[in-house]
């Protein structure tokens, strides 16, 4: 009777444990599910997401197609993300980076790929970068500035775009030289040559290209921060921030990101972030 008992408290025991794991697995499932609701509730809430695209980055927007849809590094991102949430992609395309910034603090848009930058952290959540660019300067070809460090000093006068990622930097980190901002890349490099200034302050792979144009100028060595490009989501969406981050580190630790870079022909110019 004893060897009855035993064996039948035994058995009652694995049918216990056995309907213990059952319950557990459907409610990591259900909620599981509730997760993953949240997220395209936060990214994509239409079962569309809308990703906004800043467009005055050439390398991370390398052309667009005959009907004017961009391509590029951060397209093709955007495009991925699409994949794995399993909803449509609508990319929109921006010239200004104002406007990115405002599409997703909005709501209008359920990302945005633009340098992130702590003032625009303000306004949206940005995960870490998934490449970077290094900005520096760009200087008459007998300028008394031989090194980064030699151009924060009284008296020199930097031509910057105002509103980039490294502009806004330079606002927070500037101390001693004068910035003379423009509206865009193209007024900034006009203002340096026309006026004569000591700097323009610019990306590393835009000033090789300005260098062609202008050869009695050169670049310097180094730089002064290296502009972190991200991806951000609207403020109070912390399931889609999480999964948005999940994306990029997997994105970088895969290759992906790397894949990306040779496929649209910026390799040297544009790096993974670390």
């Amino acid at each position: 009777m004893m060897l009855k008992a035993s064996k039948h408290h035994f058995f009652s025991t694995i049918i216990r444990i056995l309907v213990l794991l059952i319950l557990f697995l459907f409610s990591f499932r259900g909620w599981t599910q509730v997760i993953d609701s949240m997220i395209l509730q936060q990214l994509a809430p239409k079962g569309v997401l809308n990703a906004a695209i800043y467009t005055g980055n050439f390398l991370l927007v390398t052309g667009k197609t005959d009907d004017n849809t961009p391509q590029g590094v951060s397209p093709d991102m955007a495009k991925a993300i699409a994949e794995k949430l399993g909803v449509p992609l609508v990319l929109k395309p921006f010239s200004t980076q104002n406007e990115v910034v405002q599409a997703v603090a909005s709501g209008d848009c359920g990302i945005v790929l633009v340098g992130s930058d702590p003032a625009r952290a303000q306004k949206i959540d940005f995960v870490p970068a998934y490449v970077e660019i290094e900005a520096t300067y760009f200087v008459p070809e007998g300028s008394k500035l031989k090194s980064i460090s030699d151009v924060d000093k009284p008296g020199i006068r930097i031509a910057v775009f105002g509103a980039s990622a490294f502009g806004l930097w330079m606002d927070r980190n500037i101390h001693h030289a004068e910035l003379v901002k423009t509206d865009g890349l193209e007024a900034s490099l006009q203002l340096f040559i026309d006026q004569k200034l000591d700097a323009l302050a610019g990306l590393r792979p835009g000033l090789i290209t300005d260098q062609k144009k202008y050869p009695k100028y050169k670049i310097l060595d180094g730089h002064f921060m290296a502009v972190q490009q991200s991806i951000a989501t609207r403020k109070g969406s912390p399931e889609g921030f999480e999964f948005i981050k999940n994306f990029v580190n997997e994105a970088k630790a895969s290759g992906f990101v790397e894949q990306l870079i040779v496929k649209h022909g910026v390799q040297g110019r544009l790096s993974v972030a670390p």
